[in-house]
């Protein structure tokens, strides 16, 4: 079955492997974390749970978790018709390598590759789905925290704090999983080039990496969200 699969091939899926989960645990590292624009935004998620726990009316608040929650929504529901199109595609193989077939800039492979090819777009997009499900969720509970929390004055000073930042850190989750979720959705689009050269695929792979990079860490967003000169 291998022998069916260039060399080309196999080492540009490795790449792509090796960069989407390298660059997930890179970016966990806490020394590197605290200088990223998530570990920027952080702080400023904790100085919002602050500034409500300092007053009476939550309405804006509750307004912005909602906006928060419609979008790991809208990505959730855009996987689940992702993975529905490419499940159609495996299900159909021979009309999908015929279509293949007459494209242009198309790079000929074997059945079983095309297959490889079209799962590894569904892995993608489910673990993307999975993600954003779970990101989604994460702001109800968010939510909720936000409805328990106390008023000012009608708890003690130490708890109000503390719960503040439970809340903070819940929604830093919560995001996390999104910023994965969104991640995602770039390796996807790297790895839909894999259809075209596999050359091609470790370039985009390349590409996306350094995409991510710079706007994870040297992005002018991330200097103003720290506060940075610029």
């Amino acid at each position: 079955m291998l022998s069916s699969i260039d060399f080309v091939d196999i080492f540009a899926f490795v790449w792509f492997v090796v960069t989407l989960i390298g660059y997930q645990i890179v970016t966990q590292i806490p020394s590197l974390y605290q200088r990223s624009i998530t570990g920027a935004i952080q702080g400023h998620r904790v100085a919002w749970m602050r500034t409500m726990a300092s007053r009476d009316n939550r309405n804006s608040d509750a307004l912005l978790l909602g906006v928060l929650s419609n979008g790991n929504a809208f990505f959730a529901s855009t996987c689940a018709i992702a993975i529905g199109g490419l499940a159609a595609i495996v299900g159909s193989h021979e009309k999908s390598d015929g279509l293949l077939e007459r494209l242009p800039s198309i790079a000929k492979a074997s059945p079983l590759l095309v297959e490889i090819k079209v799962l590894l777009l569904i892995g993608i997009f489910v673990y993307a789905f999975f993600k954003f499900a779970w990101a989604f969720r994460l702001t109800h509970y968010t939510a909720i925290m936000i409805g328990a929390m106390p008023l000012p004055g009608a708890a003690d000073p130490d708890a109000l704090e503390r719960h503040a930042m439970h809340t903070a850190d819940l929604n830093g989750l919560a995001a996390a999983h999104s910023n994965s979720g969104l991640r995602a959705f770039y390796y996807a689009a790297a790895a839909m080039t894999w259809f075209f050269d596999p050359v091609v695929f470790i370039f985009a792979t390349t590409a996306v990496l350094a995409i991510l990079l710079r706007r994870d860490f040297f992005s002018r967003s991330r200097r103003i969200i720290a506060a940075e000169p610029s």
